[in-house]
């Protein structure tokens, strides 16, 4: 069973997590809860999806609910059990499922397999590596416009690949984390604002928006405060630059770390993107002072880095302070 929230306790099952991830990121062949909360949602989306407006939202909001309850109370009966049987399974099974959550490996190694051959001129291939993670047209991208498209990625992702599990993993465990990586996951399936999504997926998008509004924000002044460590980071104007920013994203949550990673390097994100030749036009974030090219995409990496472990230390000052009181 998982430990008291906001427990010194659980701050050390999150952190060796976080090694673990850091090592073995996620190993292909083993299966990912990830994988199974996406197919009982296509399960749930064929056979529910169809009706009226309403009865598409009233149906969408019950699967919203059920995939996330389902996922907390399985992880939760699952480490209960293991508790039963003996203590020392459920912890590692529960370090286990919180390594499930993050994404600061693969996250890193997304970005450096669009860098590698950005690097070398390999146009084709850089393009190639980043359709792998962003739903955008990669086809006609130049260097600027990939180098773009993995800053952002790896901007936004900040937060729902690691700093967000984190977030909801320090105040409920394995269980509550898993239930946040339900929510993202029943957003990026059928959150989206057209014909065959926009009712039906309408309780996915909303509770994605607000389980991650408060990981978000901590993430840019996370940055921020990252940043005074790394040399030749823009802190100086950045944090109110985020600030005025932010909300101009179409998003609530995705702009302020991309808008923070912007200034922080001193260019600019956002823009124009096509999807299937059909051009969406985003607010632009940051000031252009430097043309993006390929380091900008290291320095990313760098800025991912740093925000997670002054994350880590801002939760634990708060665990502290916790601790101190009780």
């Amino acid at each position: 069973m998982t430990a008291e929230p906001l427990s010194l306790t659980l701050l050390a099952l999150v952190a060796v997590a976080i090694v673990l991830d850091l090592l073995i990121g996620d190993p292909r062949g083993l299966p990912h809860p990830v994988v199974g909360m996406g197919r009982m949602i296509a399960w749930l989306e064929r056979a529910w999806n169809r009706g009226s407006s309403r009865a598409r939202q009233c149906k969408g909001a019950i699967m919203t609910l059920l995939v996330v309850m389902g996922v907390y109370l399985l992880a939760w009966g699952l480490l209960t059990g293991l508790a039963w049987l003996h203590p020392l399974l459920s912890l590692v099974a529960e370090i286990g499922l919180l390594a499930s959550t993050l994404a600061i490996k693969g996250l890193q190694d997304a970005a450096r397999e669009v860098a590698r051959p950005l690097a070398s001129g390999d146009l084709p291939a850089a393009r190639l590596a980043l359709g792998r993670i962003v739903g955008r047209d990669t086809a006609m991208l130049d260097e600027g416009e990939i180098t773009r498209g993995a800053v952002e990625t790896v901007a936004e992702n900040s937060v729902d690949g690691v700093t967000a599990p984190l977030f909801w993993a320090l105040l409920g465990g394995a269980p509550l984390a898993l239930a946040y990586k339900a929510v993202n996951t029943l957003d990026s399936m059928v959150g989206y604002r057209n014909e065959r999504y926009g009712d039906f997926g309408w309780a996915s998008a909303r509770l994605d928006d607000a389980a991650n509004w408060v990981p978000a924000r901590l993430t840019a002044l996370a940055m921020w405060l990252a940043a005074f460590t790394l040399p030749g980071a823009g802190t100086r104007g950045a944090l109110a630059a985020t600030w005025r920013e932010a909300p101009r994203h179409a998003s609530p949550n995705s702009g302020w770390p991309e808008a923070m990673m912007a200034n922080l390097m001193g260019v600019q994100v956002g823009g124009t993107n096509h999807y299937a030749g059909v051009a969406s036009h985003r607010a632009t974030l940051g000031r252009p002072l430097e043309v993006l090219e390929v380091r900008h995409i290291s320095l990313s990496i760098r800025h991912l880095h740093g925000t997670w472990l002054l994350f880590i230390v801002l939760m634990a000052l708060t665990i502290a302070v916790k601790e101190g009181l009780s």
